[in-house]
């Protein structure tokens, strides 16, 4: 019997397990389709799994300019009047992690689990969320080999998906729901139900971590290798219902226990 193993993508060694797509012309490596209502892309870009700049880098500092605002410390001049210099700490001023570790009565610093700095583009965006939320892909393994993928999230880390259900106010918004954003299967691995089991596994995460409602946004008339937002009828086959009838931009929906 084979043996199944679903693995959280949180690091570049499960990052590593993502399947490649049915249609060499996109990649779930490098798919920024949901993360960029503008510009996303499903396309394969090889770049982006080179390790690089982390998504969060501080700009490099703006040269001083002499004719425009003081700087944050100013050059001297003499003909400003000068301030009076505190004799003392500042007791209005933020306490530094190191004051807080050093109070028993404080709660310690926030820490949690990133992706490193340096980490490929998109598995930079996978792990936005990994202090907060917690994963944000899911990869199914057959034997360890992997067969099916999931991305999956808040509403608010999609704005493609915001944009999508402003077309729909009939659409409940209190509370929001999570969203899947991608589910996929190797072209060989097909007619196995690991799609399904892959997105019964998420909704119960998702269950797990407060939310009581997930959505999906299928697509109407894709070929099975050119969509990983898989289909109204495959949605319908675990459990979703129909939360938009539209012949382009359908929305499926399932209630969360």
């Amino acid at each position: 019997m084979a043996a199944i193993r679903i693995v959280d993508v949180t690091d570049e060694a499960s990052f590593g397990l993502v399947p490649p797509c049915a249609d060499p012309g996109f990649d779930h490596r490098s798919c920024d389709y949901w993360e960029d209502a503008a510009r996303g892309s499903k396309a394969a870009r090889a770049s982006w799994l080179e390790r690089g700049r982390p998504l969060s880098a501080d700009p490099p500092p703006r040269p001083r300019n002499p004719f425009g605002e003081p700087a944050d410390e100013p050059i001297d001049n003499p003909f400003l009047p000068r301030r009076p210099v505190a004799s003392g700490p500042n007791p209005f001023a933020p306490a530094s992690d190191d004051a807080l570790a050093d109070n028993p009565f404080a709660p310690p610093p926030k820490t949690g689990p990133t992706v490193g700095s340096g980490a490929p583009r998109k598995l930079g965006l996978l792990g936005r969320g990994l202090t907060v939320f917690g994963s944000y892909a899911k990869v199914l393994l057959v034997d360890e080999d992997a067969v099916a993928y999931a991305q999956f999230g808040p509403l608010s880390a999609y704005p493609r998906a915001l944009r999508l259900r402003e077309l729909y106010p009939q659409l409940p918004d209190a509370p929001l729901p999570a969203i899947i954003t991608c589910i996929a299967t190797t072209s060989g691995a097909r007619q196995g139900g690991h799609a399904h089991r892959l997105v019964a596994a998420v909704c119960d995460d998702l269950a797990s971590r407060g939310f009581a409602a997930v959505e999906a946004y299928p697509e109407i008339g894709a070929r099975p290798d050119g969509t990983s937002g898989a289909t109204p009828g495959f949605w319908l086959s675990v459990g979703f219902d129909l939360a938009v009838d539209d012949e382009r931009f359908p929305v499926v929906r399932r209630e969360l226990s």
